[in-house]
Formats: structure tokens, C-alpha cells, sequence
């Protein structure tokens, strides 16, 4: 490796290295202690020295110095972890600068043009190898080749950070350095003469956790499915975890949940990713939490500033980001002060002077004549610039937008209303509204639940005028300042009209009502008659949403509830419909007009708990599992008193799913919902542990998981309204931040995942097993090695050649949820097959693979692969061609034998039947003589049958003996299609005639299987099983063999 050129004293160097090589200007020298065996005390030491210190001359045992005659001082120019990579350096140098270098008088232009040279080499190598993206480049490529050549996985890999550490076994640690890559983290090590490497794929991460072992030592703790470890750092440990986190998050999404994670488009090739990538990644996905801004946004800057605070008469000390759409500033102090202002509503983007008292201020002025004053704004000019710039495009936009949205108003007029005159967009937009609801079900059915406890209207009207006060004090709309006043009047509750407006404020929701004009009516337009899945899920569900409240007993109330949750099902068809978005919805419509609850349910569905609502619900398990983390942390003693908290899930899943609508009284629930679309999902976390800390004690008394379940399910509050102690813990900010959430998610989608593979492979095995004869701790590992085959391509495949979607999908089947295409199925069948047949192993193998595409999608799933028939059966099947009706048959079956097929599949001659997979690979099952109804051979098709037998015995120990038994099963076999052939080219008895005499010569099935039999040694050879176990552990270690960690 080429370096920077660095001076160090030749004279001091002199006591750790040995000079291997010299000439007038170079010296290749060797460290201490490495390249020999059984090194001495001196070399042991400087090898450990060598792992410790962060030093690049001391941690290559090989370098090259260049040197001045006459001179103490030279410069190092190049090192090397092996011999081989030196010497290469060392002819480079002789080869194109010795000669040159002596035409020089000066040594100082030696020197000088030398390292010219070696910088020009560094510059080519930094653009092809892409480390110009980071940081350090110099520092970076030199850690990416010491990687490269210590685990020696393809060059495809990307190394993303590096740090040094300790490895833990037991108390004993082990210094060395950690890699953390795209799919993988390593770990190397070299201390008095060991050396030790460990790779670890992230996809086999099972969890990682920060724990502190012994009072002044934290470590983290990498758990998979075989073992775990303990990595500490001296400086660093929480950057090192927040990586490794952010990189196996990353990994498992992309591996194993491609089909429900859509990956930002930076992230989406592996090989772009880098430490800052994840740094600015983390950071968007904090923005996007915080404010619950659409995933498709991107964050363009960041950068602080104050904020003036009319409310608090001063400027808020913050940070301002902005996005492609959104302008918003949260202040030092998480939850202090949030605002939020759509840059669609942005009027103009001010520069004004520069004061003593207002520093780089910057005015924005927005729709409704009001103003907002930054001022410190850090690179204030191109802040300021890239904002004006994204205004004035979604001022377009905007206009674009609304001349389309006439123009669609007219269409619908000449389509369906030609002939009425006088008609206009106007005229049909108030006949649109007159199909949906315009205005909100409770503005209508006055009406509350039965036994519920309904407010005295002085006490509404007391609401409605406080809210009224803090609209004129922190402004009203979408662009209000966010305080602690809010939460407080929030949490006492919102008065009934003005609670669906807050709930679009707070939500986000309005924004995006305002931004797409019409879609919900052209949803509308698109879907009302159209059948499907999730129109028949959403008709079984309606009459199921809040039947106590008499809103909903209207058949009028039931459509609105219908059309929005069909309009939502064509909106975003990926999720379609769940059950329990009936019931938000239903809620929504109590309180807003219809087009408002769809937008309403995109916000909560989309943004605000992504992930729930789909076919998996992933997000809401990872929520369970952050609350179950919380009750450990915050409710230890209720933790210590019921250790298993899983039973919990079953009641906590429906108060995250339904926002406690399903769990409360509707006038405590709806209050609830009041202070999630203000908090998020940190307000539900929050009540759910209050919940439970106040049945605490009944929980702890419970005998069984029932009478635990008994408890939760009716409430602590089955009362109205609210306790004192839950409005006050609503109205306090809390701990509990969603950055925290945020990390908290992170971590435990690993867990969560790696759940769903693990229940996804038991369910496989449980329904591959009873069709085959292998054990199962063999067919787990088959699995596995099955399931490596497609990771493999996915890690270092060629970028947009492979297709993950086609591969794998968590919505198939088990036991067809992983499919390998024909390419990696003819490099596991090379690996795994029983027998393999010389020269035509290749076309067996395709054979084989276009068998069992029984569906012709190029693909084969597990089932198919690990379920195979008998060998002779399979033999016989692979040897009969594709039906045709060519005259020349004869060519086409030397073609069918000679050349792959292509396609690659087949229809087969005679019924199509399903072989079964696994054994027919492997060979577990002995001949047996059930006779299926194939296929007759003719004579090309059994001499090819004959020469597949001979090729298998090839290297055979019996290879003489088999040898001669195919001979004689073959005679007897042509003997017998002779004898058939003639009798059926003559007359029979009873006059009738026969078929012409050129009919082809043919035998069948039964008659090869019968034939077999007779010859002992043949029936022995595909009676005895193939050692199925050692194929396997052969080839895990062939195709994992970076993977399995070493021993520390």
C-alpha cells in the first residue's frame, strides 16, 4: 500500500526493523519478530505492540523507505501486511524510478520527484476504491486494505468504519480491531504470536445490547444464534453502537423485509454507504419522527439558530431543518418549543442587515400576514438560498396543480354531464360534496355512548375560550408554535369543535389535504364498485366500529366509514386494509369531514405509526417490544414480580393498534387520542405503563397468564373521566423523548425480525418434514444453507442483475418464502448432489432444476428442493424430452441431450406430476418399486439412460463390478424391447393388426426397474444412503466459510 510520504530516523528505525532489500535509493525492511516462525521474546512483544497502538508504521510488518545518500533522515512511502504485496511495491520502484532517479544531481529533486509519484499512485487508487467519500481518505484506505487481506471477502464489500477495541471472553480481553461493513462486522486480533478473526453477517445478529459488566467497564454485547460477545472500547462506545445498530437495522430490512421497508435511495446500494451516510441518515429519520413528515422527504439543511418567541418575549436557542417541503425548528431543549411551517405557505425568504443585537437574521413571512425571525443562523446565505430556490418550484408546483385540478372538473362535466347547460367546476364541486359527508358525524348525532358522563357546557365553553386565548397568543393553524401550554390544554381536553381541527393541525394532516386537491374524490371516483380482498375484509368490519355509539347505527354514518376506508385501501394498496384502522377512522369521522378522516388515517397509517397496518404489523410488534424494555426499566419491581411479560402483548398489541379506543370508555379514550396526535406514540407508551403501574398489585397476584389477561382487559379506569394523575402525567413533558423511541426502535426491529425468520423456518420444516426422510437437525441446516445462497447474491451480486423480490417474499408460503434461480441451484446441486455424472453433470443439474420448476417461473422454493423422489424415478424422468411433433425426432432428442434447454423448462411428455424434492437431491430413500405412469424410452433415450448410469460410477471403489452389472442390465433390457418391438409389428390372435413394422423400438419404466433388480450390486449402490451430514457441514463451511467466528 502506497502511504504519504512521513520522515522517521533511520537511525532510531533501525532497533525495530530488519532490512531485507537496499539500493542507492529504497529500502524494503521487515519488523522484528514477523515473518519468521517461532519468533523471539522481542518479536512476540512487537506483534502485540503492532495490534495496540494506532500507528501505521508500527502496525505493517513490511515497508519500503526511500533514502538520500548521506542523510539520517527518510521517508516511508509504502508498507505491506505480506511479503507478496511488498515485493510487488519493490520491482515497481526498480523496474520504472531506479534508473531514472540517477540522472538527478540533486538530492533534494529526488526526493521531491519520488514523492510526487507515490501521491499520483494514491489518487488512482483512492478514485477506484470510492474512500475519497470519507473523512480521512489517506486513513481509511489504509484500514480498507488491511481488511481486505485479513478476511479476504470480495472487494464488493464495503467497509463503512473501523475503531479499535477489546474482545471479551469471559474476563479475559483480547485487543485488536473491529470492522464494521455493509453486511458484516469482523473483529481481528494479533497478541503474543495468535492471531484471531471472527466475521459476523449482520443477518445473524440476533440482538445488541449496551451492559455494563463490572462497575467502570461498559460493553457491547452482540448476540446470534450460536453465541454471544463482549466488545468495550475505551473512547467511542456509543458511536460504535449507534453504527453497528444503524448497519444491522440496514442489512436485516434489506435481507429479510424488502417487500414491507422502503430503503431511502442513498441506502438501497450497499456499496454507497458510508459513516456519514449514516450519520445524515439518522439524522433525517430523527426529523421525520419528530415532526411526522412523509417518508419521501429529504433533508436538505441543518443548522442552528434562534428563534423569536413572541409568547416568550425572547429568542429560543434551536436548530432549524428543512426538507424539500418543510421548514421546521426544534429548540435545544427537546420538546421546549417545536414549529412547523409548509413551504407552501411561505410568502418571501428575507436577508435583512446585519445589527449588533440581531446577528445573521433572516425574516419568513407566510400566508395570514405572519412572520417568523431567525437570526445566528449558521451559513445563512445558503440557507437562505436553497430556501428561496424550493419556494419558488413549489409555487409552481402549486399552480400546476390547480389548473390540473380544473381541468379534471371539466372532464368529469363532458363525461357525465354533457348537455346540462350552465353547469361549472363550482356547480359539480357542491354536487361532489353532497355525496360525502360535509361536516363531521358529532356536529350531527349529538348524541354521546350510552352511560357516558358528558361535560356541562360551561365547562366546553371554558375550553373553547382558553384555546381561543392561546390561538391569539401562539398562533393557529399549521405553523403554531408547539409549548407546554399546548400539552396541558390538550391533556384537560379538547372542546368537541375544534377538536377535529387540532387533530389536522397537530397531525400534519391539513398539509397534505391542501397539497393534493381531489385525490380523496378521485379515490372515490377510481374504487366505489370495485371488489376486492380488501373491500370484502372492510364490509365485514363496518358494522363492528364503535357499535355502542349512536352515530354509528345511520347506514349514513356506515357508508362515510366505508368510502374512506375503501379510498385508503386504493391509496396505498401495499397495506390495503387492516383490522383496527375501522376504528380509528370511525373515531376521525366523529370529529371531522370525511375527505378530512381519510387524510386524517394516511397521517396516523403513513407517519405517525409507520408500519403497523400491514400484513406482518412489524412497527407495532417493535413497539411492543420497546414497551416491554420500558416496563423492565421503569417498573422493575412489577418486572421482578411477573419475569414473563409476553402474555402482556396480546392486551398492549389492541391499545397501540386501537390508541386505548378499544380499552377505555369512549370520552376517557378519545382524550387519549387527543394527546397522541400531539405526543405520537410516546403518549401511548406513557398511559400503557400507567396502566400497569396501577394494577401493579393485581398483576402480581395473578395465578395464570388468564387471570393476568382477565385484569388488563378491564381496565383501571373503567370510570370517567380520567384520573387527576393521568391528566398531570400527560401534561408533563416525561423523560421519554422520541429520540429515545427512535433508538429504542432501532434496536428492537433486530429482535423482532429475526422472530418472524426464525417462525418463518420452524413453519417451513414442519411442513417439508413428514414428505421426506431427513432428519430434522439436517433439514435445518439445509435450510439454512438454501437461505445463504440467496443472501450471497444479494451481498456481492452484480448491482441490478438479481431481483431480491422475486427471491423472497415474507407473504409466500413458508416453506416458499426463500427461491433460488437456476444459476444458484446448479451451484448448490455441484455441492450437494449424491452422485455427479462427468461431462454431463452440468445438463443433469438443469434437468433437474427444469423438473422441478413445476409452475415455469424460473424459480425453485425450499419445498421443492428439499422434497425429492427416488433416484432411479428421477433418472428416468430427467432422460425423457419435451413433447413435439417434429418427423425428426431423433435430432431433437441428440439436441435435448446435448444442449442445456433453453427455456429452462420443459413440458413434460405424459402427465405432469409433481416430483417430490429433497431425496432425489440427496438420495435418502431406498428403490422401491412403485410404478408411476410415465413416459415410454425409445432406443436414443435408454443408450443415453446407459451412459448417465456409467458416468455416475466413475471413481466408484466397485467401479468394475457396477460396471459390468449395467452391462448386463442394459442387454437384458435391449433383449426385451426387441421381443416387445417384434410382437407388436406382427398380428395377434384374434386378427386384429398390430402397429406399422416402423414403430419405434420402446421400453418402459417398469421393465429398466425390473432389470435393475436382478443385479445385486446395482441395487446396493442406490440403496446405501449418502452421508447427508458431511455434505452439508462441507458445504456450509465452502459457503460460509467467512462466517463462522473464530475462537477467542
Amino acid at each position: 500500500m502506497w502511504l504519504e510520504p512521513e520522515e522517521v530516523l533511520l537511525k532510531t528505525a533501525l532497533k525495530l526493523w530488519v532490512t531485507e532489500r537496499s539500493n542507492r535509493f529504497f529500502l524494503l525492511q521487515r519488523r522484528r519478530g514477523h515473518g519468521h516462525s517461532g519468533g523471539t521474546f522481542t518479536g512476540l512483544l512487537v506483534g502485540a505492540l503492532d495490534t495496540m497502538l494506532d500507528s501505521n508504521a508500527r502496525v505493517a510488518p513490511y515497508r519500503i523507505l526511500l533514502q538520500t545518500p548521506g542523510s539520517q533522515v527518510s521517508w516511508v512511502i509504502a508498507s505491506g501486511a505480506a511479503a507478496e504485496e511488498i515485493n510487488r511495491h519493490w520491482d515497481w520502484l526498480v523496474q520504472n524510478l531506479l534508473q531514472l532517479l540517477s540522472v538527478f544531481e540533486n538530492e533534494e529533486d529526488v526526493a521531491s520527484f519520488v514523492k510526487g509519484k507515490v501521491k499520483g499512485l494514491i489518487a488512482e487508487e483512492l478514485g477506484g476504491k470510492r474512500t475519497v467519500q470519507e473523512d480521512d481518505p489517506e486513513k481509511f484506505r489504509e484500514a480498507l486494505l488491511k481488511f481486505e487481506l485479513r478476511f479476504g471477502l470480495p472487494p464488493s464489500e464495503k467497509l463503512v468504519a473501523h475503531y479499535s477495541c477489546c474482545c471479551w471472553k469471559g474476563r479475559v480481553p483480547r485487543q485488536g480491531w473491529l470492522y464494521l461493513s455493509t453486511n458484516h462486522m469482523a473483529f481481528y486480533s494479533f497478541l503474543l504470536g495468535k492471531e484471531v478473526k471472527m466475521v459476523i453477517p449482520w443477518v445473524e445478529v440476533t440482538r445488541l445490547e449496551r451492559v455494563s459488566t463490572t462497575p467502570l467497564r461498559d460493553t457491547i454485547r452482540v448476540t446470534t444464534r450460536r453465541r454471544q460477545r463482549d466488545f468495550s472500547m475505551f473512547l467511542s462506545l456509543e458511536e460504535v453502537f449507534s453504527t453497528m445498530v444503524q448497519l444491522a437495522n440496514i442489512a436485516l430490512r434489506r435481507l429479510l423485509d424488502n417487500d414491507g421497508f422502503e430503503l431511502d435511495q442513498v441506502l438501497q446500494q450497499p456499496g454507497d454507504i458510508t459513516k456519514r451516510v449514516l450519520e445524515q441518515q439518522a439524522l433525517k429519520e430523527y426529523v421525520l419522527a419528530q415532526f411526522w413528515l412523509p417518508r419521501q422527504e429529504s433533508l436538505q439543511d441543518v443548522a442552528t439558530c434562534l428563534l423569536w418567541t413572541p409568547h416568550a418575549r425572547c429568542h429560543t436557542p434551536g436548530t432549524l431543518y428543512t426538507t424539500d417541503s418543510y421548514l421546521c425548528f426544534a429548540s435545544k431543549e427537546e420538546g421546549l418549543c417545536t414549529l412547523l411551517v409548509p413551504l407552501a405557505e411561505v410568502v418571501s425568504v428575507e436577508k435583512p442587515e446585519n445589527t449588533s443585537s440581531l446577528p445573521d437574521p433572516v425574516i419568513i413571512s407566510v400566508r395570514g400576514k405572519r412572520a417568523f425571525q431567525l437570526i445566528e443562523l449558521r451559513e445563512r446565505d445558503t440557507v437562505v438560498e436553497s430556501l428561496a430556490k424550493r419556494v419558488r418550484v413549489l409555487r409552481v408546483q402549486d399552480r400546476k396543480s390547480l389548473v390540473l385540478c380544473v381541468l379534471l372538473l371539466y372532464d368529469h362535466i363532458f363525461l357525465f354531464d354533457h348537455g346540462a347547460p350552465g353547469r361549472t367546476p363550482r356547480d359539480l364541486a357542491e354536487q361532489s360534496a353532497h355525496v360525502v359527508n360535509a361536516e363531521a358525524l358529532m356536529s350531527v348525532f349529538h348524541s354521546s355512548s350510552p352511560g357516558a358522563h358528558r361535560s356541562p357546557f360551561p365547562k366546553e365553553e371554558a375550553k373553547v375560550r382558553s384555546w381561543e386565548d392561546h390561538f391569539s397568543e401562539y398562533g393557529r393553524g399549521v405553523h403554531m408554535f408547539r409549548t407546554e401550554k399546548a400539552w396541558k390544554l390538550v391533556a384537560m381536553g379538547i372542546p368537541e369543535t375544534l377538536r377535529g381541527e387540532l387533530w389536522l393541525t397537530f397531525s400534519g394532516a391539513a398539509v397534505e389535504m391542501a397539497a393534493h386537491r381531489d385525490h380523496y374524490g378521485s379515490l372515490l371516483r377510481n374504487s366505489m364498485g370495485v371488489s376486492s380482498l380488501a373491500t370484502e375484509e372492510i364490509e365485514r368490519d363496518l358494522h363492528r366500529s364503535l357499535p355502542d355509539h349512536p352515530a354509528f347505527q345511520n347506514e349514513a354514518a356506515i357508508a362515510a366509514l366505508r368510502r374512506v376506508l375503501t379510498a385508503y385501501a386504493h391509496h396505498n394498496p401495499e397495506i390495503g386494509y387492516c383490522q383496527s384502522m375501522n376504528i380509528l377512522a370511525s373515531v376521525m369521522l366523529l370529529y371531522t369531514r370525511e375527505e378530512e378522516a381519510f387524510w386524517l388515517l394516511v397521517a396516523v397509517c403513513e407517519r405517525m405509526l409507520p408500519d403497523y397496518f400491514n400484513r406482518r404489523v412489524i412497527g407495532a410488534q417493535v413497539d411492543q417490544s420497546v414497551f416491554e424494555e420500558l416496563i423492565r426499566e421503569r417498573l422493575s419491581e412489577l418486572a421482578e414480580r411477573v419475569p414473563d411479560l409476553c402474555p402482556l402483548s396480546s392486551v398492549s398489541l389492541s391499545w397501540f393498534l386501537t390508541l386505548f379506543v378499544s380499552a377505555m370508555p369512549f370520552s376517557s379514550a378519545v382524550r387519549v387520542v387527543d394527546c397522541f396526535f400531539l405526543h405520537g406514540v410516546t403518549a401511548v407508551l406513557r398511559l400503557g405503563l400507567a396502566v400497569l403501574d396501577a394494577n401493579a398489585d393485581a398483576l402480581a397476584g395473578s395465578t395464570d397468564d388468564g387471570q393476568a389477561l382477565m385484569v388488563l382487559n378491564r381496565c383501571a379506569w373503567d370510570r370517567t373521566p380520567l384520573p387527576a394523575c393521568v391528566i398531570y402525567l400527560l401534561a408533563e413533558r416525561g423523560d421519554l423523548t422520541v429520540r429515545q423511541v427512535e433508538q429504542l426502535r432501532w434496536r428492537h426491529r433486530i429482535q423482532v425480525l429475526q422472530v418472524h425468520e426464525d417462525t418463518a423456518k420452524e413453519n417451513a420444516l414442519r411442513v417439508v418434514t413428514p414428505d421426506v426422510s431427513i432428519s430434522p437437525e439436517d433439514l435445518g441446516d439445509l435450510y439454512d444453507l438454501f437461505k445463504t445462497e440467496h443472501f450471497i447474491r444479494l451481498y456481492w451480486g452484480v448491482e441490478g442483475s438479481y431481483r431480491p423480490q422475486r427471491h423472497h417474499d415474507p407473504s409466500w408460503p413458508y416453506a416458499e418464502q426463500y427461491r433460488l434461480d437456476r444459476s444458484q441451484f446448479l451451484s448448490l446441486y455441484g455441492l450437494l448432489a449424491p452422485w455427479l455424472c462427468g461431462p454431463h453433470t452440468d445438463t443433469v443439474a438443469r434437468r433437474t432444476f427444469a423438473l422441478l420448476d413445476q409452475d415455469q417461473d424460473l424459480l425453485v422454493g425450499f419445498r421443492e428442493f428439499a422434497d425429492l423422489n427416488e433416484k432411479i424415478r428421477l433418472l428416468y424422468r430427467l432422460h425423457i424430452p419435451p413433447e413435439n411433433s417434429s418427423p425428426s425426432r431423433l435430432c431433437k432428442l441428440r439436441s435435448w441431450w446435448t444442449d442445456p434447454p433453453a427455456p429452462p423448462y420443459v413440458y413434460w411428455s405424459g402427465e405432469r406430476r409433481g416430483l417430490r424434492a429433497c431425496e432425489l437431491l440427496l438420495g435418502c430413500l431406498e428403490v422401491n418399486a412403485q410404478v408411476w405412469p410415465f413416459a415410454l424410452f425409445c432406443q436414443w433415450e435408454f443408450i443415453q439412460f446407459c451412459k448417465t448410469l456409467y458416468s455416475m460410477l466413475e471413481g466408484d471403489s466397485n467401479e468394475n463390478e457396477l460396471s459390468q452389472a449395467i452391462a448386463t442390465v442394459t442387454s437384458l433390457v435391449l433383449r426385451i424391447g426387441e421381443v416387445d418391438h417384434r410382437s407388436r409389428c406382427t398380428e395377434d390372435d384374434s386378427g386384429a393388426k398390430g402397429p406399422e413394422p416402423d414403430s419405434e423400438w420402446t421400453v418402459s419404466f417398469a421393465q429398466i426397474m425390473a432389470s435393475l433388480l436382478t443385479e445385486q450390486a446395482l441395487v446396493t449402490f442406490f440403496e446405501t444412503p449418502m452421508d447427508l451430514r458431511a455434505k452439508i457441514a462441507s458445504t456450509s463451511r465452502l459457503r460460509t466459510k467467512f462466517f463462522v467466528p473464530a475462537s477467542c
